[in-house]
């Protein structure tokens, strides 16, 4: 009972007329002063290195921007040859995995057992598999993205590195504050 009486002092609870408690705006300040301090790059930035790293292949972090889709962070794969692509480009809402996946849904993003695919859909040469990310408050915080050229980056190869690729994505939401009770998809294997 103290620890309620001392949250309510400090404006974190507000007790209501029936004696039930609720959260109070000194929760909501907090949480602003955080989201402005999330610097969203420490955050992506390792698990970019890792995919590229793991996968051979460019893993990239897009955001959407009104009917486009932004590269806001990437990691280019060592091989000469793949997409010549920077960050600040921007690409269309197209059918390509990184578009598939800036439009779902909640519901549907969250309970994906597979990566999104596609082959040839913004460059006839270029596959991509993609996850969204969402952050704390459940609100999509953008793409990750591994791609490269098709004849790399088959169907075969994204399934193999599937498990990996998901890993990657739920360490990264867990490091942006998300908090499901089904952050592990039981079908992952």
């Amino acid at each position: 009972m103290r620890l309620m009486v001392s949250l309510e002092n400090h404006g974190f609870i507000t007790r209501m007329a029936d004696g039930r408690y609720q959260l109070a705006s000194e929760v909501m300040r907090l949480n602003a002063v955080y989201q402005e301090t999330l610097d969203l790059e420490r955050h992506v930035m390792p698990r970019l290195h890792h995919l590229a790293e793991q996968s051979g292949e460019t893993a990239s972090f897009y955001v959407r921007h009104g009917a486009y889709r932004m590269c806001q962070y990437r990691v280019n794969s060592s091989h000469s040859l793949r997409l010549n692509l920077q960050p600040g480009d921007m690409r269309p809402m197209d059918e390509a995995a990184g578009a598939q996946a800036l439009r779902a849904p909640y519901q549907i993003g969250i309970a994906l057992h597979k990566p999104y695919y596609s082959k040839g859909a913004t460059d006839p040469h270029a596959a991509s598999m993609a996850l969204p990310i969402y952050g704390a408050q459940h609100e999509l915080m953008g793409a990750l993205v591994i791609s490269g050229p098709a004849s790399r980056l088959t169907e075969q190869y994204a399934e193999s590195l599937r498990q990996m690729f998901f890993e990657a994505a739920r360490d990264l939401m867990r490091s942006l504050g998300f908090k499901p009770a089904n952050l592990e998809p039981e079908s992952v294997q």
